[in-house]
């Protein structure tokens, strides 16, 4: 990055004040935010495939619970972003966090696979926590700063799963309602700490008491759903083209196997001649959230400073498919847990690794809404990957459902090499 960003960079900070002190007051809060929230997701998450089997849904149905909660995060994604930069994150966050409470607390008194959907279809008409935190963050950081800031996410995501699928599958031993129950809670901590603790960040044409920030702040404005012409631009633009295709093919290779991971393991393997359940497969998330942990809690900022971001994101590539790839043979329980290992590691370095980039690629003013672009194209694998997935293991394709997944990096690796000479020419 050249000086003149670097100026602009600290032109969008509010008077008399400067990136550090800002970015360190307003990580933690963030990632406090951020934790909570993630760990009422992963009470759910190895748990509500089998709570929706428990009222008749298949495979291919799971799926599609999967996928409606993606569709309503996609179309209403765009207008929490707009409204963000115009009102402000952190309201915005409150409103995303109401709904996931919302969401859980029908889901915990479903009765009905109706009420299931339901509940995942107001939680995803919500559900912009994750952009808006990354809008957050690229408020407060400078481009130097943001790989290891948006590692934060990583950690809390690691926390998360290190800690919320062990605890759900402990308590759905009980009923599978108390974890449920337990998630409801967290979100409306979550709430409470946004609004008392966390504090507003706005784009730079809002900032009170500083003429110098004009319309480059990092929230921009962003796409709607329908601006085909804009997308285009962007996956055309040389570099950032290449990135957005990397994260989309990161991305469908995690939706593949975080959608199908439950009923796969449920189906392929067994402990003491029983299948494995939520206990087993939340223990198995566990794991992978510790290995997440360690890599974004020590390492990430240790091995972007000594091997750059560009290397570290085709080895993400390489270490995921390989760990995806190898459950397709392995029923031993040592060998799983080695597959886990590597596609955590994978997943761990290439989320900030390539979100940097990203927001590296574009200037100040436009970085919001490339982050609202790498939701969109979140959501629109996890509306894609869950369905595919869901039809290979209800066609009992158990062998080839984890090959799709490590393809998946593989080809994100391929486009990866092929655009490392661009890459270089803009960030070396």
């Amino acid at each position: 990055m050249n000086n003149d960003n670097a100026n602009n960079n600290k032109a969008n900070l509010p008077a008399g004040t400067n990136a550090k002190p800002t970015r360190n007051k307003a990580l933690l809060p963030i990632f406090l935010v951020v934790a909570v929230d993630v760990l009422g997701l992963t009470f759910v998450l190895p748990l509500l495939p089998f709570y929706a089997e428990r009222y008749g849904a298949t495979p291919q149905t799971v799926g599609f619970l999967v996928t409606a909660f993606a569709l309503c995060q996609l179309l209403a994604g765009p207008v929490l972003g707009q409204l963000s930069d115009r009102y402000g994150r952190r309201r915005l966050l409150i409103v995303s966090q109401v709904g996931t409470l919302i969401g859980f607390l029908i889901l915990g008194v479903a009765n009905s696979l109706f009420l299931v959907f339901l509940s995942r279809i107001i939680d995803g008409i919500t559900a912009g926590n994750l952009s808006l935190a990354q809008a957050y963050i690229s408020d407060v950081t400078e481009p130097k700063d943001r790989a290891k800031s948006f590692g934060i996410i990583g950690i809390a995501f690691g926390l998360g799963f290190l800690i919320g699928p062990a605890v759900s599958g402990f308590l759905a031993g009980y009923s599978y309602r108390y974890p449920v129950y337990l998630a409801s809670f967290l979100s409306f901590t979550s709430i409470m700490a946004t609004t008392f603790y966390l504090p507003e960040v706005k784009p730079g044409h809002l900032q009170a008491g500083n003429p110098n920030a004009g319309p480059a702040a990092p929230g921009g404005k962003r796409l709607s759903l329908f601006s085909w012409g804009q997308y285009v631009k962007y996956f055309k633009t040389p570099v950032l083209g290449g990135l957005l295709l990397e994260f989309m093919m990161f991305m469908l290779g995690f939706s593949l196997f975080i959608s199908g991971f439950a009923l796969f393991a449920e189906r392929r393997f067994t402990l003491h001649g029983m299948p494995f359940g939520v206990r087993e497969v939340g223990y198995l998330y566990a794991f992978s959230g510790f290995m997440g942990l360690i890599v974004q809690g020590g390492l990430l900022g240790r091995l972007v400073k000594r091997f750059g971001e560009r290397k570290l994101v085709m080895a993400g590539f390489l270490s995921m498919s390989f760990g995806y790839a190898l459950l397709s043979g392995v029923h031993w329980i040592p060998a799983i847990l080695i597959a886990s290992a590597f596609g955590s590691f994978g997943t761990g370095v290439l989320r900030p690794a390539l979100t940097s980039l990203i927001t590296q690629s574009v200037g100040r003013h436009e970085q919001g809404l490339v982050l609202g672009l790498n939701q969109s194209l979140n959501s629109v694998a996890q509306i894609v990957a869950p369905v595919l997935s869901g039809f290979l293991i209800n066609e009992g394709l158990l062998t080839l459902w984890p090959l799709a997944a490590a393809s998946m990096g593989l080809i994100g690796l391929y486009f990866s090499w092929r655009s490392r000479a661009q890459r270089k020419a803009v960030f070396a």
